[in-house]
């Protein structure tokens, strides 16, 4: 059995698999999913619901479409038990939704995924529940921000070092970190394909730098923290959280690379952000 170093090795040496117009469109019926069990997620994200509650709802929801939750069994030293990953204020991502109830002025971020006829999207959103700080919503706001920089700017760069760059500029102009232990992916007819894609540009992730071509479907998830950028895992195996416990943001979209612009195909609303 190869090593999981040969592996990774392996992976991130092969070429992202690109997709056709009508595989992109297939996977918008799954993204329309996923945005409908957010807008569930909103509905139910009010002072003193429990977690558990918004996760089952979506589990719920996908079942009642024959979609498969892509979370839930997730294999790691635990198996991840939830169709969704449900973090609170300093946790970052991949938090367990138990009996927790929201608490007016949280940040509540919501990630979830599925697969519908064959393929897969993935999308996530940090929702101010009640009134939060003013310096809680700034950070939403920047939070934003980013993933809207790099809708921008995918259809008018040549390589993804260049969009995670102005990503991660956008975060620390506004006096904020960008994660860097975790990263987005290519999706399709799994949900983590070949390229990791990063929110920042470092020498290593420079070595494994992607030409954007038509075809390409990403899942862009930024990570930005209110302080320094370190995390630490609970242990629950699952939980990340700011090592400086101070707040955090998680925003995700997938986004497909078209002739005509960028397509969100995890938006509420059909979305195409043309080319320059």
């Amino acid at each position: 059995m190869r090593s999981i170093r040969n592996v990774l090795r392996t992976l991130l040496s092969q070429k992202p698999e690109l997709k056709s117009s009508r595989e992109i469109a297939l996977m918008r019926e799954a993204g329309k999913l996923v945005a409908e069990a957010h807008r569930l997620c909103r509905a139910m994200a009010v002072p003193g619901a429990r977690t558990i509650e918004i996760d089952r709802a979506v589990e719920a929801l996908f079942a009642s479409r024959k979609a498969t939750p892509l979370f839930k069994g997730y294999p790691g030293k635990v198996p991840f038990p939830a169709v969704t990953c449900i973090s609170v204020n300093e946790e970052v991502v991949h938090g367990i939704p138990g009996q927790r109830q929201i608490k007016e002025g949280d940040l509540l971020k919501i990630d979830t995924a599925c697969k519908l006829n064959g393929w897969c999207a993935d999308a996530a959103v940090t929702l101010c529940i009640g009134v939060v700080s003013a310096e809680k919503r700034r950070l939403v706001d920047v939070g934003e921000a980013v993933l809207r920089t790099a809708m921008i700017e995918m259809g008018r760069r040549k390589w993804w070092s260049e969009v995670a760059l102005a990503m991660q500029r956008t975060a620390e102009s506004a006096g904020y970190s960008v994660v860097t232990q975790y990263v987005g992916h290519g999706i399709g007819r799994i949900m983590h394909e070949n390229p990791q894609v990063p929110n920042f540009v470092s020498k290593d992730m420079r070595k494994h730098d992607f030409r954007l071509e038509e075809g390409l479907v990403l899942a862009v998830e930024p990570m930005v923290n209110m302080g320094k950028a370190a995390t630490d895992v609970k242990r629950d195996h699952w939980t990340v959280v700011t090592r400086d416990s101070l707040p955090s943001v998680h925003v995700e979209h997938t986004l497909a690379l078209t002739r005509d612009g960028v397509y969100v195909v995890t938006a509420d609303e059909e979305t195409l952000i043309p080319r320059r």
